[in-house]
């Protein structure tokens, strides 16, 4: 995820996930939160689906934990269950705050299953929350590549530029091996290498 977090400061986020795992093993919107911060910045993704199933347990239509559940099987590379669990977060609660990251997360889904017209659909609607979203930007550069959209994978490799100044395949890789797959991670620097992005 990209976030202008220190490593210091992921380190303490983490920490206190942990911690939260603990003390809020009760609390459903504790536990998912929890889940969603170390799948995210420690690629925990096997306690985080723990902590997710023990957060349904306790509350089987908790919109947080749904919208963890999807993407944390969309890291363990489970993108039917994936779109599953997101399609169930957006049924929840449709105008919710935190869409955007559903949507992302759907873009993020279909990419793996690669169906990448799908997954360029669900990107521009996470865009069309929060256009300066990194992640669904980045994704589309290199959704647009493997279309052998050369033009537009371009543009939006301008836009990813503009938000990520100075970002190279080797700063990627090194940032994005904690959540992502061996497999899939290649795939996506493939598709960025296409686009345009510079080796670093």
């Amino acid at each position: 995820m990209d976030v202008n977090l220190s490593d210091a400061e992921i380190a303490e986020g983490v920490h206190l996930a942990r911690q939260a795992l603990e003390v809020g093993k009760e609390d459903p919107e504790t536990l998912c939160m929890a889940a969603f911060t170390l799948s995210i910045f420690a690629g925990e993704h096997v306690t985080a689906a723990i902590a997710v199933q023990r957060a349904f347990s306790l509350n089987p239509n908790s919109v947080h934990a749904w919208m963890t559940s999807g993407w944390n099987s969309a890291f363990l590379n489970q993108p039917d269950s994936a779109v599953d669990a997101l399609e169930r977060a957006i049924r929840l609660s449709p105008l919710d705050p935190l869409s955007y990251l559903f949507a992302a997360g759907l873009a993020f889904a279909h990419a793996v299953a690669h169906r990448y017209e799908e997954a360029i659909e669900w990107a521009d609607r996470s865009l069309q929350q929060q256009p300066s979203f990194v992640i669904p930007v980045r994704l589309r550069t290199a959704l647009c590549a493997y279309l052998d959209r050369i033009e537009e994978a371009g543009e939006w490799l301008d836009r990813l530029s503009v938000l990520q100044p100075g970002l190279t395949i080797t700063t990627y890789k090194s940032a994005a091996e904690v959540w992502f797959s061996p497999k899939f991670l290649a795939w996506y620097l493939t598709g960025l290498r296409k686009a345009g992005l510079p080796e670093g």
